[in-house]
């Protein structure tokens, strides 16, 4: 069955215009016109990806990716104006999973939907990687039931947090650029600025590290980028 996908907008074109391109690469869309009616669709049609603008009636972009995030794990697009750089990072901090800065092509959406929708690991063959469960130190994860623990206790990741985690342990040591991390677990050929990553990293060591401030797990490589410290 299709992938059944919720778009966000207060705009009729721009959701007719996105509606349209992703039908026609075989989606299910279903749409909302302000923040209320998009909680509402969430709870009602359980999708499998958001597309969200942030300027929108009764409640903003911010205020409904803020409540998605404390109770479903569906992974969110942010619609971003251009000018508006610190949207971007607000809305990664607040759970989104990768943001699209109007205006926009349709073709650049459809790849950023493809991408996520593709490249989430718990979704590949685990047997070339050999192992489903991922353990280093106090930290657990769960492949297979998608599941995070630390010492212990369940920890609640985003879709994005959750894959750039995974690869990150998949070969501890190994440093990664952002541009190279961008491209393996974001899934495309990313074009703008790196904060994505650094946001998400940050958000990371905030639900894992004891002291977020000196990481005993996620390193950063001054200059080059992160890696998963070896134990």
């Amino acid at each position: 069955m299709a992938e059944k996908i919720l778009v966000v907008d207060d705009e009729k074109p721009i959701v007719e215009i996105l509606k349209y391109n992703l039908e026609k690469e075989g989606y299910r869309v279903i749409t909302a016109f302000d923040g209320e009616e998009a909680i509402n669709k969430v709870r009602a049609e359980n999708p499998d990806l958001i597309i969200l603008d942030i300027m929108l009636p009764i409640k903003d972009g911010f205020a409904v990716c803020r409540e998605i995030r404390s109770k479903w794990d569906i992974p969110i697009i942010m619609l971003t104006a251009k000018e508006m750089e610190m949207d971007k990072v607000y809305g990664l901090e607040l759970g989104a999973d990768d943001y699209v800065t109007k205006p926009f092509s349709a073709r650049e959406v459809t790849a950023r939907v493809k991408a996520i929708l593709r490249r989430s690991i718990t979704k590949e063959d685990h047997s070339s990687h050999g192992q489903n469960k991922l353990m280093v130190g106090s930290i657990t994860v769960d492949r297979d039931e998608v599941r995070v623990y630390n010492q212990g206790e369940p920890v609640e990741l985003t879709f994005r947090e959750f894959n750039l985690l995974v690869f990150l342990m998949m070969k501890p040591g190994y440093v990664y650029s952002r541009e190279q991390l961008l491209n393996q677990v974001w899934g495309y050929d990313y074009i703008g600025d790196e904060r994505t990553v650094d946001v998400t990293i940050r958000r990371l060591r905030e639900k894992l590290e004891i002291n977020p401030a000196k990481p005993d797990y996620i390193q950063t490589k001054r200059g080059v980028g992160y890696f998963f410290r070896r134990r």
